[in-house]
């Protein structure tokens, strides 16, 4: 069956399942957290008795975050300016007092675009442009408003170092650049994406079209009401004065420095994690769960941050990636001291409460920390400077520098070690990482800055060590570590299933703090499903809905006969959280995709071919999902069908190397030898730092009769990752077969080093030592 037609089918099934879902209703608003009456007012109701916070607002990043394109709110130059980026000439003109962008649209051609609106407004402004079902986009034109003399007042390309065509996922008219799903929760107030599958149109709505009072302190109305009987002498100052959530009043203490301290300590510890939680809904790398936000409720009660993934941040949490600030302030000792964000951030106007160093001057004292004794560099240089070594920064957008919140020492040693940056080397470009880890180890020789780190574990992790297990297993378990580190060690855990890892798995289920609940969550998938729920049951019923929607997720392969009843329904509460979790971003194939894999460890083959099938609909260049249809195919002996979907991906994206390799997995399936070795060597080409590809590709070599090859292309891939076990059991096993008795010795030898306790390796071994030389 063609292609267009399984995807009509799979939006007609879809839409079906979904309809029938739906019918008990949907989440209802308001929260335990505060009153459920509570609506929004709008901030002229709170600029009556807030009026020194209204005017520190007023001007700031939150009130300009989005604006109706106007002549005031508009930065960039639309009289008649021009950019030409790979060939494309984009024009910028008023028309009727509109703002218009003549650009390249969709279908290849230069047209004349309306802005609707402005977003955002310092580094850079970005605009929007209305498109048919309520859907905004935004273009990839954006304006440096940044000052002339530094290089500013100028239009520039979001993407200006590669050509961004109509046939890329990354195109300004695709999902990927969708204002509604994409942007639109963090720009303005109480916003509701208001996304309706069945017809696929938006109607989102705002209560502001800016971060205002109430983005942060929740809807007004009660408060109001509780100050108006406060005036009458009805109330007294109790509780959360009708809000629901204080970010003020709870947080109010002063930084002491007790004698002989050089770091000032908090004179009462915070209440709650509700202000940075506030701010983690827009300052995190996160998914949405659930648009029903009350504030003050945990945070993964509707989002879901991101953990220290490879992708996103450095092994030892640096940022990598467009990642903001929670995921490393939760690494801080800032953080673990109690520090919060308004503790340095001015929180109406968004300023710091003193330039440069004299902000860190207000909790560290500047005897101890602000001379060349401390930092080894001249006074007003720029080593000198508190940020440019404890904050390195990253530029993201192209002009948009920004800190890293981790606030850690410089540990060019770390560099050497795991290949993480270190701020020594930002500046002294024209040394080594192994001269600027001599220098610290001479100057501070008490070796403070050579202890241990999470980094080193996460490095092994990342690099297939086996010694990784139990050094995640010990940051896990270790109450000192930072929760995101602990957080992320269980994540790891995944692929392990000694004793070790599961009792840190049981461990963490059973933690205080649901990020540590739902990472060990996701770990459990290294455990049979009936492993699982007996560590995992109780989470199904967690009062964290994130948590709970992960239980759902990783429980979902038990099969519900094989359960009591009322446990059954539990897990499909659970279940059905999960789902609509996903369905409310049904506007991006990333949900889609997630469904197919949930409904295939369901056993549920057509509804995961369905959601498989939409994925590729939405965004036909979202080619893993090709790979897993294919793959869905595979199991069912539809491999002509799957081989029709890989072959479509490639043309899609001909670098795709997980298509490659799985096209060629299916043509040795096959017996298609030639072409299989050919599309196995392609993947192996375009992915050389993942050691996967390369042992599957020199396998196959080595089972068409090329050893010599294989031999080859094996040790070049160990040489890059030479404590990769597949790799070296490839090379051990091909020599032993080719009678090549100590170069097979050599690397069982090493294999077993790796991995000491498991029994085929001694074997392994043994079959090498005996044979003759």
């Amino acid at each position: 069956m063609p292609i267009l037609c399984l995807l009509a089918l799979a939006t007609a099934a879809l839409l079906a399942a979904w309809a029938a879902r739906r019918r008990g209703g949907g989440e209802k608003p308001g929260g335990e957290a505060g009153s459920p009456a509570a609506v929004y007012l709008g901030r002229q109701a709170c600029a009556e008795c807030h009026r020194r916070e209204m005017e520190l607002y007023q001007g700031s990043h939150h009130d300009l975050a989005m604006q109706e394109a106007s002549e005031e709110a508009v930065l960039g130059d639309f009289n008649g300016a021009s950019l030409t980026c790979f060939g494309v000439t984009s024009t910028f003109f008023k028309r009727g007092g509109k703002f218009f962008a003549r650009t390249e649209g969709a279908d290849g051609k230069l047209s004349d675009y309306q802005i609707q609106y402005t977003f955002g407004v310092y580094p850079l402004q970005q605009y929007l442009v209305e498109f048919s079902g309520g859907r905004y986009q935004v273009p990839g034109l954006c304006w440096d408003s940044r000052p002339r003399e530094q290089g500013g007042q100028r239009w520039f390309h979001i993407y200006p170092n590669e050509r961004v065509g109509p046939d890329s996922p990354l195109f300004w008219t695709k999902v990927s650049q969708n204002w509604n799903f994409m942007c639109a929760e963090c720009h303005s107030t109480n916003l509701k994406k208001g996304y309706d599958y069945k017809t696929g149109r938006y109607q989102t709505s705002w209560s502001e079209i800016d971060v205002s009072c109430e983005a942060c302190h929740g809807p007004g109305s009660a408060h109001l009401d509780w100050a108006r009987a406060y005036r009458e002498g009805k109330r007294g100052k109790e509780g959360n004065l009708g809000l629901q959530v204080s970010l003020k009043r709870n947080y109010l203490a002063e930084w002491v420095f007790k004698e002989g301290s050089p770091v000032a300590e908090r004179s009462a510890p915070p209440p709650d994690r509700a202000q940075v939680e506030v701010c983690a809904r827009c300052h995190a790398r996160r998914s949405v769960l659930s648009e029903n936000y009350v504030h003050g409720r945990p945070f993964l009660d509707t989002h879901r941050p991101s953990l220290l993934e490879e992708s996103l941040y450095y092994a030892d949490g640096q940022i990598l990636d467009e990642v903001y600030e929670y995921g490393s302030f939760l690494q801080s000792k800032m953080h673990q001291k109690g520090v919060v964000c308004s503790d340095c951030h001015e929180p109406h106007s968004l300023k710091l409460h003193a330039a440069g160093n004299a902000l860190c001057f207000r909790c560290h004292l500047e005897e101890k920390y602000g001379g060349p004794a401390h930092h080894f560099h001249k006074l007003d240089s720029p080593g000198a400077s508190c940020i440019e070594c404890h904050m390195p920064r990253r530029t993201y957008m192209v002009v948009d520098p920004r800190f890293d919140h981790g606030f850690r020492v410089p540990r060019p040693d770390l560099t050497l070690k795991i290949k993480a940056p270190n701020a020594c080397n930002s500046c002294h470009a024209d040394k080594t990482p192994r001269w600027a880890a001599e220098e610290i180890a001479r100057r501070f020789p008490a070796g403070r800055a050579q202890a241990p780190t999470y980094g080193e574990a996460f490095y092994e992790a990342r690099s297939g060590s086996p010694a990784a297990d139990l050094l995640l297993v010990r940051i896990a378990a270790d109450p000192a570590q930072p929760a995101m580190a602990r957080a992320t060690a269980l994540s790891m855990l995944s692929q392990c299933s000694s004793p070790a890892a599961a009792g840190a798995m049981q461990r963490g289920l059973e933690d205080a703090d649901p990020l540590l609940r739902s990472a060990a969550l996701s770990a459990l998938e290294a455990l049979p499903p009936e492993a699982r729920f007996a560590l995992a049951r109780a989470r199904l019923e967690d009062p964290v809905r994130g948590v709970r929607i992960e239980a759902g997720r990783a429980l979902a392969p038990i099969e519900k006969n094989k359960l009591p009843p009322e446990e059954a329904a539990r897990l499909e509460k659970a279940v059905e959280e999960y789902i609509d979790a996903q369905m409310l971003n049904a506007d991006h194939p990333s949900a889609h995709f997630s469904l197919g894999i949930f409904y295939l460890s369901r056993g549920r083959n057509r509804e995961a071919e369905s959601a498989y099938l939409e994925a590729m609909r939405l965004e036909p260049g979202f080619v893993l999902a090709y790979v897993n249809l294919a793959d869905l195919y595979r199991l069912e002996g539809r491999e002509a069908e799957g081989e029709k979907v890989l072959k479509k991906a490639i043309d899609l994206a001909p670098d795709f190397a997980d298509g490659h390799q799985a096209l060629g997995l299916l043509l040795a399936r096959a017996g298609r030898e030639e072409e299989a070795i050919e599309e196995l060597g392609k993947a192996a080409e375009l992915r050389p730092e993942d050691p996967r590809f390369a042992y599957v590709y020199g396998v196959s070599l080595n089972s068409t009769g090329q050893a010599e090859k294989a031999l080859q292309v094996l040790e070049r891939a160990l040489e890059v990752h030479p404590n990769n076990q597949e790799l070296l059991y490839a090379l051990a096993t091909i020599h032993r077969d080719r009678g090549a008795r100590e170069e097979a010795r050599n690397y069982a030898r090493r294999l077993l080093s790796l991995a000491p306790d498991r029994p085929d390796l001694q074997e392994l071994v043994r079959q090498v030592e005996m044979m003759q030389k």
